[in-house]
């Protein structure tokens, strides 16, 4: 689970969570639609580098997932050059888990020890309510563990399977 509307309006943990950081980045992405409307040029941004960075960390094991054979692909944005710079205008006033306490269906939370969204999902279970949730932290792992197993099989099978099998009927 990522909250990319949370990533966009506070910057990564939350590091430009204040009104000034946010309307600073709204007037720059405002100044950059303009620009690119008028020269009818969209650029990408947010790919990976081309050689892997060993800081900050999240970013080094996402390029070992999408810059490797576990999960490069040609026509992947994130194995490449990312989306259009304008593509997260429209998370900059969007608040996506506004309604989470409203959720009566069961909900399984799954997050890598590791993962740098792991506070992502940590908030989103605290805003649910009910006997039907579950936040499960898989010890070790990171975000990409848990996309293909990483190098320790981190995947849960057994839980996700007892899950579905109990709520989903």
């Amino acid at each position: 689970m990522y909250d990319l509307a949370r990533v966009t309006n506070n910057g990564y943990f939350d590091a430009a969570d204040n009104p000034e950081a946010r309307q600073a980045a709204r007037a720059a992405m405002n100044k950059l639609r303009t620009e690119c409307f008028a020269k009818g040029e969209y650029p990408a941004m947010g790919g990976l580098p081309e050689e892997r960075p060993e800081n900050p960390e999240f970013q080094a094991q996402y390029w070992d997932y999408y810059k490797t054979k576990r999960g490069y692909h040609p026509r992947s944005l994130n194995s490449n050059g990312g989306w259009a710079a304008t593509a997260s205008a429209s998370l900059m006033n969007t608040k996506l888990f506004a309604y989470a306490g409203e959720i009566q269906n069961a909900v399984l939370i799954v997050h890598g020890e590791k993962a740098p969204s792991r506070y992502m999902g940590e908030t989103a279970y605290s805003l649910l309510k009910g006997e039907n949730k579950e936040l499960m932290i898989i010890p070790g792992a990171t975000h990409c563990d848990l996309y293909d197993g990483g190098n320790g099989n981190y995947i849960p099978w057994d839980k996700l399977q007892t899950f579905f099998e109990t709520y989903l009927k």
